[in-house]
């Protein structure tokens, strides 16, 4: 048995036998052509494009229905066939060098993808890298008539590996045929994680070489939770994925068993409110099938994927009109303003190089720099909140005056609107994300700006603990169970009930089983998770007695570290729910 750990970046557990893609897509050889031939392979180049373009345009329709608006995604490779710098560098291979159609656009895209590479931008050179990778396997299969699809070949459901996957054959895969992938680049951000997540078909990227010992028909498998890839497991590591892939079928089936799921109400009758955070309009159907209360954490990042240019504002408006629309009146939906930098880039954004991302000009940083930007998001926003009952949020705000910049900014658009007659909703909600140290520390003063308070804890983690999550050197340092991390919760909800603004807890730390008692036993009565993590935390909530949570509660703030905290934590998950604690 092999062990590799990548990034995790969809959650699920899946078993089956391995298919390995071929890593090397379409070969192409170095051909020349006599110069009488020059034109001819212009005009073979042309065709291709066109017809390259349309076969991704006719995806992007294909997959409007499965994907919403990351289908999007295609329309933008679409126009990579159109572009005339490409086009005009291939040309230039076959007029000057005289090689084939086939030739000069590996050569050209190479070109392209050399230059991404060397460019030190890190996550998005990594995505942009895939994007012509698959631009060129396209273009080349459609001037070669080389298509054939390994699945097709396929028998029974498989666990994909690969060096790399494209775009176009993620969002191709069909999950009643691919169970899960593993491949060994990539990153979090890359297009093929985004759509793993959205097809929720388990996945783990950035594993390094590994293709090498594993087989075609190998018994794989991935812990998409924990980014682990395990090769050929033995008996005892087999059984205990198998019990917990039954058990999560079983949970991720509940809300079809149950619908419509009974409130979240604690054993005593204690109300909480469950809400599903989603990245994509097409994700609201999930949550509202799973029960949720509404939407605790709308991300807007998606607006800005592979585009050429920043959204408009009319883009804003319908992707946050479709949302506020399927889920009514009643539902909240907290939509988080833009939250780039780090390893999340925008075309504007991907030309100002830091040393330190992480740690500096992201989320409402970046906004505040960028004023066009931001008042475009907070102008449909503010638009769209006619159609339903919308809550805005600023991440990663750090001092009071950043919120208070924020608020200030809002009231300037809202005046914009008031002159130009345009309708939206005088009393929405205002929010702030506690995600560092100095906005935990600052809590009682930010409380008094805002309505409500949403805690990170991905990035909480993560700055508290000065430990990147995506690092495996210090992946045993980033714990949401440290105790320096739950004082830093406790500090925020206690802040927040004095004041008597409503606290969420938003980031994976609310949808682990795990935290639950804890969280309750905390005083917080409103957590937000993805969509397939509601039932589940729904059905644990609703065997916790709230006076049992708060003894929990009192007594894991007298711990000194994560080992401890974790396993009084999982002693009582198992007194109340057995099989949850597994």
């Amino acid at each position: 048995m092999e062990i590799r750990r990548g990034i995790p970046v969809s959650k699920g557990v899946a078993i089956g036998p391995a298919l390995v893609l071929d890593t090397e897509g379409v070969r192409i050889s170095a051909r020349t052509v006599d110069p009488s031939e020059v034109a001819g392979e212009l005009s073979r180049l042309h065709v291709a494009l066109a017809a390259t373009a349309a076969a991704t345009r006719q995806r992007q329709q294909a997959l409007a229905h499965k994907l919403g608006a990351l289908s999007q995604i295609f329309e933008s490779h679409a126009m990579f066939y159109e572009d005339p710098t490409i086009i005009h560098d291939i040309e230039g291979y076959i007029r000057t060098q005289r090689y084939s159609a086939e030739y000069a656009v590996s050569l050209a895209v190479r070109k392209i993808v050399k230059m991404f590479e060397e460019s030190g931008l890190g996550e998005r050179a990594t995505r942009v890298r895939a994007d012509f990778i698959d631009f060129e396997k396209n273009l080349l299969m459609t001037l070669t008539g080389d298509r054939v699809e390994p699945l097709a070949m396929a028998n029974e459901p498989v666990v994909v590996l690969a060096h790399d996957l494209t775009p176009s054959e993620t969002a191709n895969f069909d999950r009643t045929k691919v169970h899960a992938l593993a491949t060994e680049s990539g990153g979090a951000t890359s297009h093929t994680a985004i759509l793993a997540g959205a097809l929720e078909i388990p996945a783990i990227v950035g594993i390094g070489r590994f293709l090498s010992d594993v087989s075609g028909g190998d018994t794989v498998i991935v812990d998409g939770t924990q980014g682990l890839l395990i090769i050929d497991p033995d008996a005892a590591t087999l059984a205990k994925y198998e019990k917990l892939q039954q058990r999560a079928l079983t949970v991720s089936g509940q809300h079809l068993i149950l619908r419509p799921m009974p409130p979240a109400n604690s054993r005593d009758n204690q109300r909480v409110w469950l809400y599903g955070n989603i990245e994509f309009p097409n994700e609201a159907s999930q949550i509202l099938d799973r029960g949720a209360d509404g939407v605790g954490l709308y991300r807007t990042e998606f607006l800005y994927v592979n585009k050429s240019q920043d959204p408009t504002e009319e883009e804003h408006y319908q992707a946050y009109k479709e949302v506020l629309t399927r889920l009514g009146p009643d539902r909240p939906v907290v939509i988080r303003t833009l939250d780039i930098g780090g390893d999340k880039f925008t075309p504007v954004s991907s030309s100002q190089q830091e040393k330190n991302p992480f740690l500096g000009l992201r989320s409402v940083r970046y906004c505040l720099k960028n004023l066009p930007i931001f008042k475009t998001q907070l102008r449909a926003i503010l638009r769209a909140s006619i159609h339903g009952n919308v809550h805005v949020m600023f991440p990663m705000v750090s001092t009071v005056m950043e919120l208070r910049q924020c608020i200030h900014l809002l009231a300037e658009v809202r005046e914009d609107l008031d002159e130009s007659g345009i309708p939206y909703k005088m009393d929405i909600p205002i929010g702030t994300m506690i995600e560092v140290a100095s906005a935990a520390i600052m809590a009682d003063v930010l409380a008094k700006q805002v309505d409500f308070f949403s805690i990170g804890t991905n990035d909480l983690v993560q700055y508290t603990l000065a430990a990147d999550r995506n690092n495996e050197n210090v992946a045993d340092l980033y714990n949401a169970a440290d105790p320096a991390v739950l004082r830093m919760i406790l500090m925020v909800v206690e802040a927040a009930l004095k004041s008597n603004v409503e606290v969420t807890v938003c980031g994976e730390m609310s949808g682990e089983p795990l935290f639950a008692q804890l969280l309750l036993g905390m005083g917080i009565r409103h957590l937000s998770a993805t969509p397939r993590k509601l039932p589940e935390l729904n059905r644990v909530i609703r065997h916790i007695n709230m006076v049992d949570a708060k003894r929990v509660a009192d007594e894991v703030m007298n711990m000194e570290t994560a080992r401890e905290v974790t396993t009084f934590l999982r002693d009582n998950l198992r007194r109340i729910l057995p099989d949850a604690a597994d």
